[in-house]
């Protein structure tokens, strides 16, 4: 594991995980179910995001997730607390994989559990909607014909509507991005590990 929010989350019940690049380690989606199973929970509801084989009839071989991580664990500690006073929710658990993701693999993992099934299915998608919009997690498609960084819609849309507000305060930040060449990124840093 690379980074994880567990012990320092709104809620004690909550499980963050970012997994470590080095490690070619699948997502433990029954460790994840088990986590948000309780007594009380009449519902759990997941996401699984896989990687798939064909991206526009190109040729998928792999993807390649970077983040930045002490922001993206405080990014998604912050979208579970926002689900948590959106939705009656008893646990929450969110992986996302870092590194190589191989075709047919999870790249991230939502669950939720909730008295109500509504609860935990509408928090499920919440989550998974709000890491594609605002946590810096990138993704890079690797082709059997090349390889390329993909926007996220759903950030793009985000970052837009923080400028055009930006904009009328006469304010320039969020109004640029820097992307950084390979040979100029820092090595990679620490990680560290939760309870």
């Amino acid at each position: 594991m690379a980074a994880s929010e567990s012990d320092k989350n709104p809620s004690s019940s909550d499980l963050i995980e970012l997994l470590d690049p080095t490690s070619a380690a699948p997502i433990d989606i029954d460790r994840l179910v088990n986590h948000v199973r309780d007594p009380a929970a009449g519902a759990i509801a997941t996401f699984e995001g896989t990687t798939r084989d064909t991206f526009d009839g190109r040729r998928v071989v792999e993807l390649r997730y970077e983040a930045y991580e002490p922001m993206a664990i405080k990014r998604l500690a912050a979208t579970c607390a926002a689900a948590r006073e959106k939705w009656q929710l008893i646990r929450l658990a969110v992986s996302h994989r870092l590194g190589v993701v191989p075709v047919g693999e999870a790249s991230v993992f939502v669950a939720a559990s909730a008295v109500h099934r509504a609860d935990a299915m509408e928090a499920c998608r919440f989550v998974i909607d709000e890491i594609k919009a605002g946590v810096p997690i990138w993704k890079k498609e690797v082709y059997e014909d090349g390889e390329v960084w993909k926007e996220n819609k759903e950030f793009f849309a985000t970052v837009g509507a923080a400028n055009d507000s930006n904009r009328k305060n006469r304010c320039c930040c969020s109004s640029k991005v820097r992307v950084v060449a390979e040979e100029e990124k820092a090595p990679h840093a620490h990680h560290i590990n939760g309870a």
